[in-house]
């Protein structure tokens, strides 16, 4: 099973319980995902299944669009709605206008704080192990680059929102710095990511529907067409001979692409045998090869 496939995540499982249940759906051992999701946030988690594992180097930079809901009131040591208050809940009455203000300034690149309770890792050590032994924990603030921030609607004490951030950023940073402005303090009530690179929503599957389709042998169908994938670097179809010059890992000449960095060889038009790097003039040297 060789492929790329979006899951819809539900709330409650992690990124790793997903690419559990895909190995077990599709019975194939190597499968990867294109960028956590907290167990309390949705939407979409790409994997990556077989050889198409290699591509998870490309992805490591890739945006990232989300919309979803900030509770103000109280923090939480978390800075989502699974973690315990740390401040004593008040009562909030703010215009939208006074969030929108104080929302921008979240906007283009930041330093941000990434939350105690995350994966980062101290001396080895993830984090959030550490902070749930009550130890302290102190990560580097680290630059990302908001795209996009945007206050859509205020009720009572909760505010939904759409963003479109860079790989690293922390949406319950945001949402924790956003209170710490207000002086109200704020939590991530809940999050559903609808975008990860060129995968949105509209490609999303529930794992339901994917143990469905892998019943009924039809799990072609769910998987994304290999010319999507990565649409910034251009195709080129390759002729048999140049084809498995590639497969072999031996450089070969494109002169149809002179001025590309990188290209997806494809053999056919649904086949991607690999992405090469050009090395000298019309010269391609496969960087991965997926057959």
């Amino acid at each position: 099973m060789n492929g790329v496939v979006v899951v819809d995540k539900p709330a409650g499982l992690t990124s790793h319980d997903v690419v559990a249940r895909a190995r077990r759906i599709f019975q194939e051992r190597s499968v990867g995902h294109l960028g956590t999701l907290d167990p309390m946030a949705t939407g979409v988690l790409p994997l990556v299944l077989g050889r198409m594992t290699r591509l998870a180097q490309f992805y490591t930079a890739t945006e990232k669009a989300y919309e979803g809901e900030i509770r103000l009131g109280f923090a939480t040591t978390t800075y989502d709605a699974e973690g315990d208050p740390i401040t004593e809940p008040r009562k909030v009455n703010l215009s939208i206008e006074q969030l929108r203000t104080a929302a921008a300034q979240f906007h283009g690149e930041i330093s941000q704080a990434p939350p105690p309770f995350s994966a980062k890792k101290i001396a080895g050590v993830p984090a959030y192990k550490l902070a749930r032994k009550q130890r302290e924990v102190k990560l580097a603030p680290v630059n990302v680059v908001i795209h996009h921030f945007e206050i859509e609607a205020l009720s009572s004490d909760r505010l939904r929102f759409t963003a479109r951030v860079s790989s690293g950023t922390y949406l319950r940073s945001i949402a924790h710095d956003l209170g710490l402005a207000l002086g109200t303090g704020a939590h991530l009530s809940s999050l559903r990511r609808t975008a990860v690179g060129e995968f949105s929503i509209a490609d999303a599957r529930t794992l339901a529907d994917l143990q469905a389709q892998a019943q009924q042998g039809t799990v072609a169908e769910v998987l994304v067409h290999p010319r999507r994938l990565l649409p910034a670097i251009p195709c080129v179809t390759a002729d048999e001979h140049s084809a498995a010059m590639i497969a072999n890992g031996r450089a070969v000449n494109l002169p149809e692409l002179s001025r590309a960095r990188q290209v997806k060889v494809f053999r056919g038009q649904a086949e991607l045998i690999a992405i090469a790097t050009r090395i000298a003039g019309t010269l391609f040297q496969p960087k991965v090869v997926f057959c």
